[in-house]
C-alpha cells in the first residue's frame, strides 16, 4: 500500500541575509502573533506542529485550577456522600497539610518531587496521620486525572509506606495505676473525664459531647446512650449529631462506682454537659488541653521548664521526684509515676472487658468499634499476651492428642 503522503501548507517566503526562508505565523499562549523560518516547506511544517502542541500544553497547565482551587471543590464533591465527621477530618488535613503547602501550584504542574517534599512537614507527624494524608493526595489528584483537569496524575507511584512516626502500643493501666491516678485528681476538673473513660470507654470526642439528656441514671439499670461527637474548628467546639460510624451510637451501662460519680456531679452541675466550661458550655480544644494538665503535671517525669537569670528566662530541665510538691504550685504533688493519655483510659476499659471474659461480640459492641477486625486484633493482644493463657489455650487444642498417644 503507498504511503501516504502528507499535506504541507503553501507557506509564504522571505529573505533575510540573502538566503531564502519560508515563514509562518502562530499565536503562543499569552496570544501574542509569533514568527517561524525555515529553509524547507517540510522542515517549517515539522516546527509548527511542535510549537502548536507547546502552546496548547502551556495553554492547558495555565487554565488548570490551583491546587487550593481544586481542593475546595473536591471537598466540596465529598460533602454528598460521606458523613459530616469523616468531611471534618478531610477538611483539617487538606487544608493544613497540602493547601499550606502546594495550594498556588496549578494542579498540572504538580509533580511527584514537589508532593513528596510536601510531606517532609507530614512525616513528623504519627504514622497513621502520615498515611491518612497520603491517601488524601491519591484520591484529589486522581479525581482531577478522571476528570481531565490533569493529563498526568503524580501520584501514581506515591507510598505511604514507612512514613511518619510509629506510635508506642500504650499498655491499659493497671488496677494500682488506675488508683493512683483518681487519688490524685479525686475533686479536680478532670476526674468526671477520667471516670467516664475508664468505666464506659467512651472517645475524646464523645465525652466531651456528652449531655445529662443521654445519661440515664434512675432506670434499674443505670446506663448512658452515645449520641453526640465533639470537635473543634479554629479552637471552637462543635458538637455533631451524625456520627462517624453507625457502631458509635450505642447505649453503655454504668457499673455502680460511674453511676455514683456521675449522681454527684449532675447534682452540681447547671450545665447541659456533664463536662462543661465555666459557662456551661461545650470546653474548646485550649480548655480540654488545659483540663488535662492537671493530670500532665501532677506526673512525676522530666520536663523543660524556665527560670529568671539575670533578668532573662533560661530553660532547664526538671526532675521531679514522688511525693514532693511543684515548685511554683504548693497544691499539686508529683503523685503519679507514669503517663497516661485520654485514648489510655478507654484502652483500660477494653482491656478490662476483655480479662473479665467478656465475649468479643459484645466488646465490639461496647467499644463502639465498626469493625470486628479491630476488636479481636486487640482481644487477641490482650487475652493472649500472657504465657499462662496460651499455654492453657494450647492444653486444651492438644488434649486429645495427648490422649491418643498415652
Amino acid at each position: 500500500m503507498a504511503k501516504r503522503k502528507r499535506l504541507i501548507p503553501d507557506y509564504s517566503t522571505v529573505t533575510l541575509s540573502g538566503l531564502e526562508y519560508y515563514r509562518t505565523r502562530i499565536e503562543d499562549a499569552d496570544g501574542k502573533r509569533v514568527a517561524l523560518y525555515a529553509r524547507t516547506p517540510e522542515e517549517l511544517y515539522d516546527k509548527e506542529m511542535e510549537a502548536l502542541e507547546q502552546v496548547g500544553h502551556a495553554r492547558f497547565h495555565r487554565k488548570s485550577p490551583t491546587v487550593a482551587e481544586y481542593c475546595e471543590k473536591w471537598l466540596l464533591m465529598q460533602s454528598v456522600h460521606v458523613r459530616q465527621t469523616t468531611l471534618t477530618d478531610y477538611t483539617s488535613k487538606v487544608r493544613r497539610h497540602i493547601i499550606k503547602e502546594l495550594g498556588e501550584m496549578r494542579m498540572a504542574d504538580v509533580t511527584l518531587d514537589d508532593i513528596q517534599l510536601a510531606l517532609v512537614p507530614v512525616s513528623k507527624k504519627s504514622a497513621s496521620v502520615y498515611k491518612s494524608v497520603v491517601i488524601l493526595y491519591k484520591s484529589i489528584f486522581r479525581a482531577a486525572k478522571e476528570s481531565h483537569v490533569i493529563e498526568v496524575n503524580p501520584t501514581l507511584h506515591l507510598n505511604a509506606k514507612g512514613g511518619g512516626i510509629p506510635q508506642e502500643d500504650r499498655q491499659a493501666l493497671t488496677d494500682e495505676q488506675v488508683e493512683q491516678l483518681l487519688d490524685a485528681i479525686r475533686d479536680l476538673p478532670p476526674y468526671v473525664f477520667v471516670m467516664i473513660g475508664l468505666y464506659a470507654g467512651l472517645r475524646r470526642e464523645e465525652i466531651l459531647a456528652l449531655q445529662w439528656d443521654s445519661v440515664y441514671l434512675d432506670t434499674d439499670t443505670p446506663y448512658l446512650t452515645v449520641r453526640r461527637a465533639w470537635h473543634t474548628e479554629h479552637n471552637r467546639p462543635v458538637i455533631l449529631t451524625e456520627l462517624k460510624t453507625k457502631a458509635a451510637e450505642r447505649n453503655i451501662p454504668l457499673p455502680t462506682c460511674l453511676a455514683e460519680c456521675l449522681r454527684e456531679a449532675k447534682e452540681t452541675s447547671d450545665s447541659d454537659y456533664v463536662v462543661a466550661n465555666r459557662d456551661g458550655g461545650p470546653l474548646s480544644y485550649t480548655q480540654f488541653k488545659r483540663l488535662w494538665q492537671y493530670i500532665v503535671t501532677r506526673t512525676a517525669r522530666p520536663r523543660v521548664a524556665k527560670k529568671l537569670v539575670d533578668g532573662k528566662y533560661v530553660k532547664y530541665i526538671l526532675y521531679p521526684q514522688l511525693g514532693e510538691k511543684a515548685r511554683n504550685n504548693g497544691h499539686c504533688v508529683y503523685s503519679l509515676d507514669f503517663e497516661v493519655t485520654p485514648h489510655q483510659l478507654r484502652h483500660t476499659y477494653i482491656t478490662n472487658l476483655i480479662h473479665s471474659s467478656v465475649d468479643p461480640k459484645t466488646v465490639q459492641y461496647l467499644a463502639g468499634h465498626e469493625s470486628s477486625k479491630i476488636t479481636m486484633d486487640i482481644y487477641a493482644k490482650v487475652k493472649y499476651n500472657q504465657p499462662d493463657q496460651v499455654v492453657k489455650a494450647m492444653d486444651g487444642a492438644f488434649a486429645q492428642w495427648d490422649a491418643m498417644w498415652a
